[in-house]
């Protein structure tokens, strides 16, 4: 795709309130992987001290980590824009899965890979609340619930832990889409090859408030 002269060599990809709320979710999430691992005893947390510290602060950032969300998607129309791009599916994301016809598709502002990652984390993580409740506050509950909060709460951490270093590794690997979420532009170039159908949306959208702006002389 041609990229038109008058469009600057860089457009805006990520709201800061999206970046902002992206940050402190990896941060919670460094937090309570290290806490969990820790509690564990997992090789190189040996040194950790203080095990009913780190329990707690593994309770209390587990139940605090949807709040930035919470609290974005409420403040910001950039984040719920981003949220319904997510959660919405269309045909060319369901051809982006089949390797031929990738270059045939034009993807909106989330490749069907980033909208699976997004869908299973948010699932994941409602289901590491409601399990670690049960397992912080068992009184009211039989043996097998404690048993299988126990299990899944454990397997999900594990499925979800290896999902975010796939998450990170792809993130490393496209430089241009981690740049987005670190300084909020990326490469008109990146979002032409890569992004198209977003890409002609940001382009409409500028013409649109150029014309808008015009008309008002």
């Amino acid at each position: 795709m041609t990229i038109p002269s008058e469009i600057p060599a860089r457009i805006a990809r990520f709201a800061p309130t999206v970046r902002v709320v992206h940050a402190l979710n990896a941060i919670g999430f460094g937090l309570l992987t290290f806490t969990g691992a820790a509690m564990y005893g997992a090789p190189g947390t040996q040194w950790v001290g203080r095990r009913d510290l780190v329990r707690n602060v593994h309770v209390w950032v587990g139940i605090f980590l949807l709040l930035p969300l919470i609290v974005g998607l409420a403040s910001s129309s950039g984040l719920r824009d981003d949220f319904r791009r997510l959660s919405r599916w269309s045909a060319e994301d369901k051809r982006w899965w089949f390797k031929s016809k990738r270059t045939e598709v034009r993807l909106g502002k989330f490749n069907p890979g980033q909208k699976a990652n997004a869908s299973f984390t948010l699932a994941a993580l409602l289901a590491l609340l409601g399990t670690g409740a049960i397992m912080k506050w068992y009184s009211p509950f039989g043996d097998d619930w404690r048993t299988g909060a126990t299990f899944v709460h454990d397997w999900t951490a594990l499925a979800l832990g290896l999902v975010v270093i796939g998450h990170i590794y792809m993130a490393i690997r496209d430089r241009s889409a981690l740049d987005g979420m670190i300084r909020g532009t990326v490469p008109s170039e990146w979002a032409a090859t890569g992004r198209p159908r977003w890409y002609s949306e940001v382009i409409q959208a500028s013409e649109n408030d150029a014309s808008d702006l015009g008309d008002s002389r």
